[in-house]
């Protein structure tokens, strides 16, 4: 029966490091209880679905990761429970649309990113209408409107998908 046994622990790390790569759930917490974060763990990174937490307990962000890295839409909240943000990311870095919202979970401003860059425009809001757009190429701001119909004029709304 000994020489069985042997045979079995030369199996273990095979069976264990398959385990790992179809990946396992993982939660951390914060030192007075509460849940810091939870996702999906393979091969030592983060991937799949991960939601983070505020210290009082509430949805700090929830988004997807890919090898360690952001990756997709993302959502993010203030520690009262409101969205602060949400938008794209492509291998940990901000791109396409960007929704900011005041403190009342309306939009104040939302904007095109590339690498982590305004990249295209930027319209801002008050009271749920359009103030001001500002257009930018990579992270430089090249124009500004303050008027829908000059906005209109100089642009084709194309440009905005």
């Amino acid at each position: 029966m000994l020489p069985q046994l042997s045979y079995l622990w030369l199996f273990l790390p095979i069976f264990m490091a398959a385990s790992e790569q179809v990946g396992r759930y993982h939660k951390t917490y914060y030192p007075n209880g509460n849940l810091k974060a939870e996702g999906w763990v393979q091969n030592g990174d983060k991937t799949d679905y991960w939601k983070f937490y505020h210290l009082n307990g509430t949805l700090s962000e929830e988004g997807h990761f890919a090898q360690n890295e952001r990756n997709g839409y993302w959502h993010f909240y203030n520690s009262s429970g409101t969205k602060e943000k949400e938008g794209h990311y492509n291998k940990g870095l901000k791109t396409k649309w960007w929704l900011f919202y005041d403190r009342y979970g309306n939009i104040a401003h939302k904007c095109q990113l590339k690498n982590d860059k305004k990249h295209g425009y930027c319209l801002k809001y008050r009271n749920q209408k359009l103030t001001s757009a500002e257009k930018y190429e990579n992270g430089k701001k090249i124009n500004e409107w303050f008027s829908f119909a000059s906005f209109r004029r100089d642009n084709a709304l194309t440009d905005l998908e």
